[in-house]
């Protein structure tokens, strides 16, 4: 049972996590992409490369869309890193050891910083970038840097989920 759940947990993790840490890193990227402002001529049939200018920011437009949503959507299917996880320490009698205490705590900051920092900013910026409004640069750095701190969280616990430092179940 144990070998199970040790998959599933592993599995959950490469499939629910590992597109929020790519997606979430492409995303203040792809907002910098974003054409804000409408190219000139394409309100009244202007020439075809403001009109390929005018189709590239609707592209991009919908990268930024689908990296939030991709955000969104497989950071509610994450929950099930942590349950399975708990599920496999429990069935592997190490619920008490500091390796594990350790990425439960690395986890609980990861999953905040996710839904307290990266979620609504990029909310924010999505709203703005919907509205024609201008982002500032700044906006976009301060968003990477969270989203870089949770991807360096979920690597620590990745790490500490390998090693096991002073687990006697350990390699």
């Amino acid at each position: 049972m144990t070998k199970f759940l040790l998959s599933l947990h592993v599995l959950a993790a490469i499939l629910a996590i590992g597109p929020v840490t790519v997606a979430a890193s492409m995303f203040p990227q792809a907002v910098r992409r974003v054409t804000v402002a409408v190219p000139v001529g394409t309100a009244g049939g202007g020439d075809g490369a403001a009109g390929a200018g005018a189709s590239a920011a609707q592209d991009d437009m919908s990268t930024v869309r689908l990296l939030h949503r991709i955000c969104r959507v497989y950071s509610g299917l994450g929950v099930a890193v942590p349950v399975l996880g708990f599920a496999t320490a429990a069935a592997m009698g190490v619920l008490g050891d500091a390796w594990l205490i350790a990425s439960i705590t690395l986890t609980a900051a990861a999953a905040g910083i996710l839904l307290a920092f990266v979620l609504p900013r990029q909310e924010e910026l999505l709203e703005d970038l919907t509205g024609r409004q201008p982002v500032e640069r700044a906006r976009t750095a301060r968003l990477a840097m969270f989203t870089g701190l949770f991807n360096l969280l979920w690597a620590t616990v990745t790490v500490l989920m390998i090693v096991r430092p002073g687990s006697t179940t350990g390699a």
